[in-house]
């Protein structure tokens, strides 16, 4: 590795904190609670999208239609989070995490309070889906600019040998999130069915604007990345972080978006598709299923914190190998417990999928990415592989595996081996990408 001597003299200064002390769990908790607003929003967006969307403004269209439809506006948001990523990362390497962090937050908690007001199309016509498509790319810039920064100030703040730990706080904020948004949805669903889709919705959108401001609070106290600020090659100043990455650091950012979007897919299927599928199809109690859903996220907090925890002393490959590995061997199994129509069994495999599969693999999958790149264009490539991950693999995954169940006449077998095709590519991936545990993140060269 090839380093500048300005970064090196400035490195030897570095304030690194202990996890243990109060700088640092102020660090951890920005980190966590941050990314656990932003994702309760983008995911409150995705339980909508299952359950109240088609209903409300893609009505007089046939019901598998309109689901279909709902579940378009939700990958218009993780189209727009790959621009997100670049936009925010690119300011984010330019002049610093924090700044982007706070002004990502206030896009998201406004677009969703937005949408919570919304008129419905049968008051207002073609303006109200129109609004609702605008208003989920805003979401989805926002949370592609969330992550990579949130995820980056807790990593670059990080001990060496706590890096993956770290670095998880933001991975755990986003199931935190979706664990937020479940509930919040789930004791709403409690309503009347007309009153649930005339107003019971909007809750829990309209109250994000009071989490978000919470989220500022926190955020404003935080200091600047120190290895951002001991930054001080010149050379590279005027070079645009995109063309670096993409023109230096190809391999990462594809083999990185592969392996990703093995977790991504699992999201997309379980706790969007699925969630569809087993109220609608198979005539499951709504609010129990949104209960199981919030408890398999919150299986995830625990699995991500956990591997995260054992990345930092074997490495991230081996331990996201594990979970790469479990989701192929069991992608059949999980979408035959989904057919069988049983509310237990639907929820063995959601805690499979969401517990154990996504767990395993979201836990080091932070410190994986920011391994990949150095420190003038981390922000920017960790969050091009992030979003990217996030798009291809939960973007696409409801509508695609809703056209293969009705290509497969109902049976969900298609779906299935479409999934483990994706971890086997993921499995192959991972084989090229090399171990970052014991990289040394304020190298020029990477």
């Amino acid at each position: 590795m090839t380093h500048s001597p300005a970064i090196d003299k400035a490195t030897e200064k570095l304030d690194i904190p202990s996890l243990n002390s109060p700088q640092m769990r102020r660090i951890l908790a920005s980190s966590f609670i941050g990314s656990a607003i932003e994702f309760y929003d983008f995911i409150l967006y995705a339980t909508a999208a299952s359950l109240v969307f088609n209903k409300v403004f893609f009505v007089n269209l046939e019901p598998s239609v309109a689901i279909f439809a709902s579940f378009a506006t939700l990958a218009v948001g993780y189209l727009a989070r790959p621009l997100g990523g670049i936009v925010f990362g690119h300011f984010g390497d330019k002049l610093g995490r924090k700044g982007v962090l706070i002004t990502s937050m206030v896009m998201m908690g406004v677009a969703s309070t937005i949408i919570g007001l919304l008129p419905p199309t049968a008051q207002v016509g073609m303006i109200a889906p129109i609004a609702l498509i605008f208003l989920r790319i805003v979401q989805g810039l926002a949370v592609g600019g969330e992550w990579g920064g949130a995820m980056l100030m807790a990593l670059e703040h990080a001990p060496k040998e706590r890096r993956g730990f770290a670095a998880s706080f933001a991975n755990m904020g986003g199931p935190a999130g979706a664990v937020m948004a479940t509930l919040a949805v789930s004791a709403v669903s409690t309503l009347p069915n007309d009153q649930f889709l005339a107003w019971g919705w909007r809750i829990p959108f309209i109250a994000s604007l009071g989490l978000v401001a919470i989220g500022l609070v926190i955020r404003l106290k935080v200091s600047e990345s120190p290895l951002f600020l001991a930054l001080e090659n010149k050379a590279e100043e005027k070079k645009i972080p995109l063309m670096q990455v993409l023109t230096k650091y190809p391999k990462s950012v594809l083999m990185g978006t592969l392996v990703g979007m093995s977790s991504y897919t699992v999201q997309g299927i379980m706790t969007v598709w699925a969630i569809s599928y087993v109220v609608e199809a198979g005539g499951m109690d709504r609010t129990s299923v949104l209960n199981i859903k919030a408890v398999g996220a919150a299986l995830t907090v625990v699995f991500v914190w956990i591997a995260a925890r054992y990345s930092d002393r074997i490495g991230r490959r081996p331990v996201m190998m594990v979970g790469i590995l479990a989701g192929a061997v069991l992608a059949l199994p999980i979408m035959w417990m989904l057919q069988m129509g049983e509310i237990w069994l639907f929820a063995i495999a959601l805690f499979l999928a969401n517990g154990l599969i996504q767990g395993v693999i979201f836990g080091p999958f932070g410190a994986f990415t920011a391994e990949l790149f150095p420190t003038r264009i981390r922000y920017t490539g960790a969050s091009l592989v992030y979003q990217l991950s996030s798009t291809l693999g939960a973007g696409f995954t409801p509508m695609i595996v809703t056209g293969l169940v009705l290509l497969g006449g109902g049976s969900l077998w298609l779906a299935g081996a479409g999934w483990a095709v994706v971890f086997v590519i993921a499995a192959l991936a991972m084989r090229s990408v090399k171990e970052g545990k014991d990289a040394d993140l304020s190298a020029e060269k990477m």
